[in-house]
């Protein structure tokens, strides 16, 4: 057996959401935990962990989270929407702590009818 068995390898993305309408159309409060829509070109498998640093608007501050796969939009998608990949937040602190910052800048928006990246 490698060294190198067992070890899932892990993609790392940059998401710098630069206005409160982008954070509407990647956030995901339908994923338990929380997620975000990254848009890539790269079209990963479902369950593929990802590690992402992500900046939200009106801040320079590069928040860490990490989890996995949970949707896909390939290129050339219905509705025109863009390409890229959901990820579902995991258990973390860190997961959580951005969760509650993204719900509080999105207070009295989540769930309101204008389509969103994913849904």
């Amino acid at each position: 057996m490698s060294a190198a068995a067992g070890i899932t390898r892990q993609t790392m993305l940059t998401v710098n959401i630069t206005d409160e309408n982008m954070l509407y159309n990647a956030y995901m409060p339908f994923i338990k935990g929380g997620g975000l829509f990254a848009q890539t070109p790269n079209r990963l498998p479902l369950g593929q962990a990802v590690f992402m640093v992500v900046t939200l608007p009106g801040s320079s501050e590069k928040l860490p989270v990490s989890g996995k796969v949970c949707w896909v939009t390939p290129v050339g998608a219905q509705g025109n929407r863009p390409a890229g990949i959901g990820v579902q937040f995991d258990d973390t602190r860190e997961s959580a702590a951005l969760k509650d910052k993204i719900e509080t800048m999105m207070a009295g928006k989540i769930g309101a009818e204008k389509a969103t990246f994913t849904m």
